[in-house]
């Protein structure tokens, strides 16, 4: 399985940008559809983008992120990325980044980082 680490997080300002990014080592990252989730306190954890393995040419975006949010992917860095733009207080969150099939649904995930702190405030 591939070892997933995040990093990018941070505190930022309602309206700003923050650019997530996941390296990946120990397996063939470009053979595993790549996705982000997030969990808020109190709340379950909830799909938040996902990018198909290879070439990554297919995407699927939260509605909560839609239009604001992009993954993208970079192969050769074995890195995912999430750029997160027009950031909400809602937004906060603990942000992972997970490595499996391509869908929204967690359980189709194998391995997964170990989560990076976003938090917005306004």
């Amino acid at each position: 399985q591939v070892q997933l680490v995040e990093s990018g997080g941070g505190l930022v300002q309602a309206g700003g940008s923050l650019r997530l990014s996941c390296a990946a080592s120990g397996g063939t990252f470009s053979g595993y559809a790549m996705a982000w989730f997030r969990q808020a306190p109190g709340k379950e954890r909830e799909f938040v983008a996902t990018i198909s393995s290879w070439s990554g040419a297919r995407k699927y975006d939260a509605d909560s992120v839609k239009g604001r949010f992009t993954i993208s992917r970079d192969n050769a860095k074995n890195t995912v990325y999430l750029q997160m733009n027009s950031l909400k207080p809602e937004d906060t969150a603990v942000y992972y980044c997970a490595a499996g099939s391509y869908s929204s649904d967690a359980s189709t995930f194998t391995s997964w980082g170990q989560g990076t702190q976003v938090t917005v405030f306004s």
